[in-house]
């Protein structure tokens, strides 16, 4: 078990293998929980959890609906592309 400690300033350092091992990197906030001897870091949502009813009209089309092949093709096409600008 790795330690650390509590600087000063009321930081705390997490060891790099931990911050590796969970793909944390520099900036990133985290939630934290209180459980009274223990305290918990959670990476915090980048957004506060919606419904879908919440974000539906957002969601806005003009136009005719896309059957499930068109649009598998349209993430083809744009993966296609992705890939194709990356070789260059």
């Amino acid at each position: 078990m790795d330690t650390t400690r509590l600087s000063s300033k009321g930081q705390v350092i997490i060891p790099k293998a931990v911050r590796v091992a969970h793909g944390w990197a520099e900036g990133l906030e985290f939630a934290i929980e209180d459980l009274g001897d223990a305290i918990v870091l959670r990476p915090a949502k980048a957004f506060p959890v919606k419904s879908i009813d919440e974000v539906f009209g957002s969601l806005k089309f003009a136009g005719d609906p896309k059957t499930i092949e068109q649009m598998e093709a349209g993430v083809d096409a744009a993966m296609q592309e992705i890939w194709d600008q990356k070789r260059k």
